[in-house]
């Protein structure tokens, strides 16, 4: 796989250079403005797009947000991205008010070297995720134009087989980026040989959602800890009632086959912390989890847990932690995320599998420095750790 700094290497002053960020953030809407609430993502791709525009390419970059479907929709216009992407670059990002399109093309060939560009939402585009090869490849065709060479510097996407990020290296020369770099080398050492003991901590809502990560982990890991909505199925095979808790009913049996071939590796909460709503103001009780009543929910792990799990995470010299232990956007059930992630940052080498666990992070106030590398792509590093093959990466292979 070449790199970005082989790109560098070979000159790149004059050139188009397309790049594939990962800039899917989190936007507020009021009647007055749009805004990010949280730049982790562009901050991450930054040292590419500098690199690139210092050695005095023409940078066009290109990016995702959110699920709009195949047509323009001002809800997921990537345009307060732009603002906020010219802030932290510290120079204007010029936007192009579509994809290949007119404004597309003007403002690509408007650009001075060192000049950087962002074009609107590939996915006002029905050809960048469709699943017909001919229609995604020739949606393809039309992003190449913007670019002599690719740097794909969005691992956020490397999973999916999108013409953005499957398509277009089949018809550039191209590159991984730095970030790129970076997340597959930290996430290589974790299923190569981690320095023990290794500790994963999983949550997140479903745990059909996770079923294969735990299935290709557990036989490398000494501990694995499970909070969030996903733990209520796993105590519904262990025989507990959970209430109005979230239940994959279908997953139980499953469930109950990999409780018992799992043995004590996997660590489940002890007590959780219920209410009868999800909201900022419910009242909440701690309950162990053989005593969830009829009408509670559980949307948090108990302190006793928290305990527990901050006990196992003390002497991990390796940790891995992907989801949040309860619904942390709401105060009364943050505490139990809070206390994990504290404890997987006083870890040895400690890596946040990204998605809700990293937004988790910014949000409670964990100082970010604290942990070895906190991943922009939750789901890429989810199926890198389920031994899949990530298409992206397999591009950039080719």
């Amino acid at each position: 796989m070449r790199t970005l700094d082989d790109l560098l290497a070979e000159g790149v002053s004059g050139r188009r250079v397309l790049v594939r960020a990962d800039l899917n953030v989190p936007l507020r809407h009021t009647e007055e403005s749009v805004t990010v609430t949280d730049d982790g993502r562009i901050r991450a791709v930054l040292p590419t797009i500098r690199a690139l525009a210092e050695a005095g390419a023409h940078v066009v970059v290109c990016s995702h947000l959110g699920r709009p479907k195949g047509a323009p929709d001002p809800k997921y216009s990537l345009a307060p991205v732009a603002a906020r992407f010219s802030e932290l670059l510290g120079a204007p990002v010029a936007f192009a008010t579509d994809t290949v399109g007119e404004s597309a093309d003007a403002v690509t060939a408007s650009l001075a070297a060192g000049e950087v560009a962002l074009l609107e939402n590939l996915r006002f585009n029905a050809g960048e995720t469709s699943k017909d090869d001919a229609q995604r490849g020739e949606f393809a065709v039309k992003l190449a134009r913007y670019g002599e060479a690719y740097v794909d510097d969005a691992f956020g996407a490397v999973h999916r087989k999108h013409a953005s990020v499957y398509d277009v290296p089949k018809l550039l020369p191209h590159f991984a980026g730095g970030l790129v770099v970076r997340e597959l080398d930290t996430l290589s050492t974790l299923t190569s040989d981690p320095k023990r003991p290794y500790v994963v901590v999983l949550g997140g809502a479903k745990v059909s959602d996770k079923l294969g990560v735990i299935n290709n982990l557990l036989p490398k890991v000494d501990a694995l800890l499970i909070g969030g909505g996903m733990c209520f199925t796993l105590l519904a095979a262990q025989g507990h009632g959970v209430g109005d808790s979230l239940l994959e009913a279908d997953q139980i049996d499953t469930c109950k086959q990999l409780l018992a071939e799992a043995g004590a590796k996997i660590v489940l909460p002890t007590d959780v912390v219920v209410a009868a709503e999800l909201s900022a103001t419910a009242e909440t009780r701690v309950v162990g989890v053989d005593a969830i009543g009829a009408g509670d929910k559980g949307l948090d792990i108990g302190p006793e847990t928290a305990r527990a799990f901050a006990g196992k995470l003390a002497g991990a010299a390796t940790v891995f932690w992907n989801g949040p232990m309860g619904v942390f956007e709401y105060e009364p059930f943050a505490a139990g995320t809070k206390a994990v992630a504290e404890a997987v940052a006083g870890a040895g080498f400690s890596v946040v599998g990204g998605g809700d666990s990293a937004a988790a992070v910014r949000a409670l106030g964990v100082d970010e420095a604290s942990f070895s590398h906190i991943s922009t792509g939750g789901g890429a590093s989810l199926e890198y750790l389920e031994g899949k093959t990530l298409p992206g990466v397999a591009a950039l292979e080719a």
